[in-house]
C-alpha cells in the first residue's frame, strides 16, 4: 500500500477500511459489497478508499472503477443530505421536466453545472427514466415519488423540505 493513499485518509478511516478488507479479503469477486460498504460509510465512494482497499486486497483499481461506473447506485462525489431526483425521460421531458429542474436548481441554491449545494444540504440528480410515465413529470424527493409535478408543486415541496411550510 502506498504511503500517499494512507496519508490522504482521515483519522479513523484507515481502521474502517481495514475492517472492510478483513471481511472481504478472501473474496476477490466481492467488489460490489465492498463498494456498498464504502458508500454507506462515507456517503460516496472516495478515490483514496478504493485505492487503499485495492492495494490491500491486490485487486486492480480498474476493477473497482469499472464496477462502480457501471452501476448508477455508486457516486464518486459527496452528496447532500437531501437527494432530489428529476426524471428526464421522454414523457417527463414533454411535460416540462426541464422547467422543473431549473426551478429546483434555483430554489436549492445549486450552481449551474453542479449537482450539490455548497452547504451539502441538497443534491439534484437527473436520471433518464424512473419508469412512472403515467404520472409525468416525476420528481423523487428522498425516495418519495411526486408525480404530475408543476412549478407550484415543486416550490411547495422544496419549502416543505426546507421547513418553511407544511406544503399544503
Amino acid at each position: 500500500m502506498s504511503e500517499t493513499v494512507e496519508k490522504n485518509l482521515k483519522a479513523g478511516d484507515a481502521e474502517k477500511l481495514e475492517g472492510i478488507c478483513s471481511r472481504h479479503g478472501g473474496d476477490k469477486g466481492g467488489v460490489i459489497p465492498i463498494l456498498q460498504e464504502l458508500q454507506e460509510h462515507f456517503g460516496y465512494v472516495p478515490e483514496e478508499a478504493v485505492n487503499f482497499i485495492a492495494d490491500r486486497l491486490e485487486i486492480p483499481r480498474s476493477h473497482f472503477y469499472g464496477v462502480a461506473t457501471f452501476y448508477s447506485q455508486f457516486h464518486f462525489k459527496p452528496r447532500g443530505k437531501n437527494i432530489i431526483t428529476a426524471c428526464c425521460g421522454t414523457a417527463c421531458h414533454v411535460k416540462g421536466s426541464d422547467r422543473l429542474i431549473n426551478i429546483l436548481g434555483r430554489e436549492l441554491g445549486i450552481p449551474e453545472g453542479q449537482e450539490t449545494s455548497e452547504d451539502m444540504e441538497f443534491t439534484l440528480e437527473k436520471v433518464n427514466c424512473v419508469g412512472a410515465c403515467s404520472i409525468a413529470p416525476v420528481i423523487i424527493i428522498n425516495k418519495e415519488v411526486h408525480g404530475k409535478m408543476s412549478a407550484e408543486g415543486v416550490t411547495k415541496a422544496i419549502k416543505k423540505l426546507k421547513g418553511g411550510t407544511d406544503g399544503k
